[in-house]
């Protein structure tokens, strides 16, 4: 075939598609119907002599052909966007466009308010989606345009390019009456230098959140995993359970900070295992030169890298 025969826009149909797996989310991506995405694929389809992609679940997968294109459509097409962004101008002021971050519910007290504070004075028009997915699925809605950005403690996410943007610990939040509180602060006086972490906390029992996996990893290495009582999906459920219960929590140092201060709650920072953090802005290589991406980025930096807080 000649490349004459080829419409530029079917091969960022084909790409969509191979990336999301997809023919609805493709066509969602790319602003069309699903009946013109079915109808650009089924001319590829014919220029090319190939089914490209056959049915699979609720999606599709690629033939062997298809899987040997991904590879040199993703650069053509990278190639003629790095091009045309050289000379592209973004102007937030301008802007309407929709970025999707992910954040934890944690991530999103912490990180929101300021950066919606920045939007409304320098992007008026911008429209913030805040998109909490599970950390697998992350790295893919990065690299397939879903997502944005991701910003958190996402070790896991290793396909991506990335920022650090603040340190953290994890410490033990409980109510301010509680026993623990007083022996803590008494041994540790009574005993400079020694950690009283195994004497006096393991006769605490917790509530944990089932999507922070460290901090049900630290109550195990620990030796505490028998003490969980409760496990809940949010972390800001949390301190009103801890004001009015015995219940500890693990929870960012920064964050717990915010509610000791409220009142009726206090920290203690014991030696824990895997207790130091970094949060990390994520995105993916493939839209690094995107000048909106680039500026938000830029701004998420300015806002948090030189501050202290945690997602």
């Amino acid at each position: 075939m000649n490349i004459k025969d080829l419409d530029l826009n079917l091969l960022r149909l084909f790409d969509a598609v191979w990336r999301t797996r997809s023919v609805s989310l493709a066509a969602q991506q790319l602003g069309m119907s699903q009946p013109a995405a079915s109808q650009g694929l089924a001319r590829l389809r014919a220029v090319l002599g190939d089914a490209l992609f056959e049915r699979s679940g609720a999606g599709v997968r690629p033939t062997p052909r298809a899987d040997r294109l991904a590879q040199a459509v993703q650069l053509a097409l990278g190639t003629i966007e790095d091009a045309l962004n050289v000379s592209q101008v973004f102007d937030p002021m301008r802007s309407t466009r929709v970025l999707r971050v992910h954040l934890s519910d944690i991530g999103e007290a912490r990180f929101l308010p300021e950066l919606v504070q920045t939007l409304q004075r320098h992007a008026p028009g911008i429209r913030l989606e805040a998109v909490p997915l599970s950390h697998d699925k992350i790295g893919p809605a990065l690299d397939n345009g879903q997502l944005d950005l991701a910003i958190g403690f996402l070790p896991e996410v290793i396909d991506t390019l990335q920022q650090p943007l603040l340190s953290d610990r994890y410490v033990v939040l409980l109510r301010q009456g509680h026993p623990v509180v007083q022996r803590w602060r008494q041994l540790q006086k009574s005993q400079a230098g020694v950690d009283p972490s195994q004497d006096v906390l393991a006769e605490l029992e917790f509530a944990a959140v089932r999507t922070h996996s460290d901090t049900l990893r630290i109550l195990e290495l620990m030796h505490w995993q028998h003490r969980l009582r409760l496990t809940v999906s949010h972390f800001l459920s949390l301190p009103g359970i801890v004001r009015s219960s015995d219940l500890a929590v693990l929870m960012p140092r920064n964050f717990a900070q915010g509610f000791a201060e409220a009142g009726g709650m206090a920290i203690i920072e014991p030696d824990l295992p895997r207790r130091d953090f970094t949060v990390s802005m994520h995105w993916s290589q493939r839209f690094d030169k995107d000048p909106g991406l680039q500026w938000l980025r830029e701004t998420v930096s300015q806002l948090f890298s030189s501050s202290q807080g945690t997602t």
